[in-house]
């Protein structure tokens, strides 16, 4: 009985473990706040619109690709922030912030949108527009080389 319950549990575990490097592992902007005071990290924050039909097409396409996935969840708290809410309120930096006045604050304007952060939550630069994950991937990967030493 042991042996078939310690099978089950490892089943599971790598089963969970499979699925979680299946999708980006997207964070509000305040959970991610928290994680980076706790373990320094970059940021990238995919600003859009509910109406986007390019943000549509990144999530579709470009959020998809296995290498996409993969390199984000190992080098950025990734955040979806939906530039209309106004419901969902969270403080930053001692002031208090809707996604929709995040976005302004960030003074984004055109979706879908990433905007980089560093670990120290300042913003590097913004990435606007759709990307296919190969020339996506080489945007983050040039921001990472230069931010990270």
């Amino acid at each position: 009985m042991k042996k078939f319950l310690f099978i089950a549990i490892i089943t599971i575990l790598n089963i969970n473990l499979t699925q979680a490097q299946d999708q980006i592992n997207w964070l509000t902007f305040d959970e991610a706040a928290a994680l980076t005071q706790q373990k320094p990290k970059m940021i990238l924050v995919d600003v859009y619109t509910d109406w986007c039909g390019w943000c549509k097409k990144m999530d579709k396409e470009t959020f998809t690709d296995a290498k996409v996935i993969e390199y984000v969840n190992s080098n950025f708290y990734p955040v979806k922030m939906n530039a209309e809410n106004t419901k969902r309120a969270f403080e930053f930096k001692g002031k208090e912030y809707t996604e929709a006045t995040m976005a302004k604050a960030m003074r984004v304007n055109s979706f879908p949108n990433f905007v980089i952060m560093d670990a120290s939550m300042e913003n590097i630069t913004q990435m606007p527009g759709y990307r296919e994950a190969d020339p996506f991937l080489k945007g983050l990967n040039n921001l990472v080389e230069k931010f990270s030493k």
